[in-house]
């Protein structure tokens, strides 16, 4: 019984250390979409550490803009990440959807980034910003 219980023991622990050794690959992915009801929402966010899906406004010029909504990440896969517009979207716009961290800021748990800031700042994989890009319906 003994010889079971290590054995099962040190198999629980090397699957611990091969699952923290491989942080999920953040990505986005979403849609065009109407925003009628003050809502946009992302199918599917994955984080490599707990953050936020910040709503950007952007141009052709894909630039992130002013933050307009934003919604609680948490480690690993996000289905359905709904977050609701501060400020009106109308249809035509184009908005970012971007993953963010939950670092670097005076309270965990609080959104506190600012357009340029690096608290809770944008997550890079690459050198490239995890983000998708949609169009207002």
């Amino acid at each position: 019984m003994k010889t079971l219980i290590s054995a099962l023991a040190l198999t629980f622990v090397g699957t611990v250390a091969v699952a923290d050794g491989h942080a999920p690959t953040p990505s986005v992915e979403a849609v065009n979409q109407s925003v009628s009801n003050g809502i946009v929402s992302a199918e599917m966010v994955v984080a490599a550490e707990n953050g936020w899906m910040v709503v950007h406004r952007t141009d052709t010029e894909m630039k992130p803009g002013p933050v307009v909504g934003y919604a609680p990440l948490r480690m690993g896969d996000n289905v359905d990440v709904a977050a609701i517009l501060m400020e009106e979207v109308s249809a035509g716009d184009m908005l970012m959807l971007m993953v963010h961290a939950e670092t670097g800021g005076m309270s965990t748990g609080v959104f506190e980034y600012t357009l340029g800031a690096t608290e809770d700042g944008p997550i890079r994989v690459d050198g490239e910003l995890v983000m998708a890009t949609i169009t207002a319906e």
